[in-house]
């Protein structure tokens, strides 16, 4: 079984927290930039996935960090940040 290299261990003081591996800071970070994205387009995950042709259980997994975003993913989100409507356009 691999064991993840942790950067950020947890507070023994605090019965709920947990360690924070490199991987899961990554997941984290990418579910920000996508959550961010989206909020600051003003759009709900619902309309968000539909404008930009994304599966609405995928976009909740990565805005949830369930799961992390591809680097194409994160690519795409990037370009639908700076122009929203081209890439709406593109993809319609």
């Amino acid at each position: 079984m691999k064991r993840e290299h942790i950067i950020l261990p947890a507070d023994p003081a605090d019965s709920e927290d947990r360690a924070v591996s490199i991987e899961g800071m990554e997941r984290g970070q990418r579910a920000r930039l996508i959550r961010k994205t989206r909020n600051d387009l003003g759009l709900s995950q619902v309309e968000f996935a539909s404008r930009f042709r994304v599966p609405v259980g995928t976009l909740r997994d990565w805005e949830q960090a369930r799961a992390m975003a591809p680097d194409f993913a994160v690519a795409y989100v990037r370009v639908i940040g700076r122009h929203p409507d081209l890439v709406a356009q593109a993809v319609a």
